[in-house]
């Protein structure tokens, strides 16, 4: 194994063994700086000389498959390691800017699986979600921006339903994230005409019990997880929306009849993932207590269901509607508890 490899293979174990989400390589004008993703914060982790970070870029890249001679555009590309006895899927993307290519990893542990008693931060909205997810039909939805946990939610969800249930879920991800041999996954590939549209036709013919939507983004995959749960079959699904309220108006712009949504529409779910006290330095964490593995953050959910779910659904943006616990609400109970530091609030506007 040469230096490079070496170099290579040191900054993934680090970032593996101190549960980072991303690893980041940013060139300077004399160096690069190596960064991690750790609790949604991006800590510095050292830097290497500049000739060394270029190899490295270019070592990962050809691994990637990814064309280790273009450097004037962006690409994207994937691969898989074993890193002490654990797989990792890696997305890498890179980034031409002023000095050279930057590249940054999402590091995706393939073995890491959330306990249910874990999912949230406040045991009822877990007990709601999994009522949500043993529904034999009907549209459940996750909302929250990029990096809020949903796609771990999901997937925690549907585990432990398959497991106590026996039932046939079929994934449809763009691209999948965590490969599971209790599901059925299907990689989407708009390029090669395997469309959420089209897979999602193709899958009802597949006798399910469980569809996994990894995203409605337009009209026609709003129209088939509706049409798809109307007719007797559970759909859950991710949708980029500030709110739960939000959510619902989305669907309404994306075509969707009150009436359709009302039949179909179980609940909806916003997410954040904030960050907890530290036991030991209390709203701070300091760099030290980060570096012991513990789990840091939880996930707090908005719920809306039931008559607030109808009124949404029937009322006009801004209109007048039954009131439901926010996400504000929710992370003022965390902090009136002292589970959460006070900045926590900001996640949710302030409000």
């Amino acid at each position: 194994m040469n230096g490079i490899e070496q170099v290579a293979d040191r900054l993934l174990a680090e970032a593996v063994q101190r549960r980072a989400s991303d690893l980041h390589l940013i060139p300077r004008r004399h160096d690069a700086v190596v960064r991690l993703r750790l609790d949604g914060m991006l800590v510095d982790a050292g830097t290497l000389p500049k000739e060394t970070a270029e190899r490295v870029i270019v070592h990962f890249k050809f691994l990637a498959g990814m064309d280790i001679g273009e450097r004037r555009r962006p690409q994207s590309g994937a691969m898989e390691v074993n890193e002490s006895g654990e797989t990792v899927h890696l997305r890498l993307s890179t980034l031409p800017t002023l000095y050279d290519e930057s590249l940054v990893i999402r590091l995706l542990p393939q073995s890491f699986s959330l306990p249910l008693r874990k999912l949230s931060l406040f045991s009822r909205s877990t007990v709601l979600l999994f009522s949500f997810i043993q529904q034999p039909q009907g549209l459940v939805l996750l909302t929250g921006p990029t990096g809020s946990g949903k796609t771990t939610t999901l997937y925690t969800l549907l585990d432990v339903c398959q497991a106590e249930r026996q039932r046939n879920i079929i994934t449809l991800e763009d691209p999948v994230e965590k490969r599971n041999d209790r599901f059925l996954q299907v990689q989407i590939n708009e390029k090669a005409g395997v469309t959420y549209a089209a897979s999602l036709k193709a899958a009802l013919r597949h006798d399910p019990d469980v569809l996994m939507v990894g995203e409605i983004r337009d009209h026609d995959t709003a129209a088939i997880a509706v049409q798809s749960s109307l007719t007797g079959h559970l759909v859950v699904s991710t949708m980029h929306a500030a709110d739960a309220v939000g959510a619902v108006h989305r669907l309404r712009e994306f075509g969707i009849p009150p009436g359709d949504l009302a039949e179909t529409l179980l609940a909806v779910s916003a997410q954040r993932l904030v960050e907890l006290c530290c036991p030991l330095c209390g709203d701070d964490c300091h760099p030290s207590c980060r570096r012991l593995g513990r789990s840091r953050r939880a996930a707090v959910h908005e719920l809306l269901y039931g008559p607030a779910l109808l009124d949404t659904i029937h009322s006009p943006a801004g209109g007048q509607r039954r009131r439901h616990v926010t996400l504000a609400r929710l992370i003022r109970k965390g902090i009136a508890l002292g589970y959460l530091p006070a900045r926590a609030l900001e996640l949710a506007g302030g409000g």
